[in-house]
């Protein structure tokens, strides 16, 4: 269970230190899936995974992930896990600061190095800009699920 709590920190570490493309495809399986949903977008297999992020710095500038409350349920060679996240961010397009908060609910498979996303998926339940927050205006224009 610690190694699965391990892999979302790293995740959430590259993510947050610039959206290193290389470093996020390479904590999903080969044929991974990372879903944002219609708020940010589909991305499969880790080419595909990697080229989403390539471009991820251009969307949001700042991101801070604080994941919690996990989860996790391991089944042999597979694993579920469920996690809150809250992330302060700033959005690159306006440069404003917004608000985010949503459920990541993940499926992964140990392999021979440990254990891989196989699939990450997040529901959003806002996207907010700070000066309003969520009560006001839940999603930023055009950023709604």
């Amino acid at each position: 269970m610690e190694e699965i709590k391990q892999l979302k920190a790293k995740y959430c570490r590259f993510c947050d230190e610039g959206y290193d493309p290389d470093g996020i495809a390479g904590l999903f399986t080969e044929a991974g899936v990372w879903d944002g949903g219609r708020t940010f977008g589909l991305a499969e297999g880790r080419d595909g995974i990697r080229k989403h992020f390539e471009g991820a710095g251009s969307r949001i500038s700042i991101a801070r992930h604080q994941v919690m409350n996990p989860i996790i349920e391991i089944n042999g060679q597979t694993a579920t896990g469920h996690w809150l996240l809250f992330q302060p961010c700033t959005d690159a397009s306006s440069g404003e600061a917004v608000w985010l908060a949503a459920t990541y609910n993940d499926e992964y498979s140990k392999v021979d190095d440990g254990w891989l996303i196989d699939r990450l998926t997040i529901e959003v339940a806002f996207f907010s800009p700070y000066d309003k927050g969520w009560a006001e205006q839940q999603f930023l224009s055009g950023r709604a699920p």
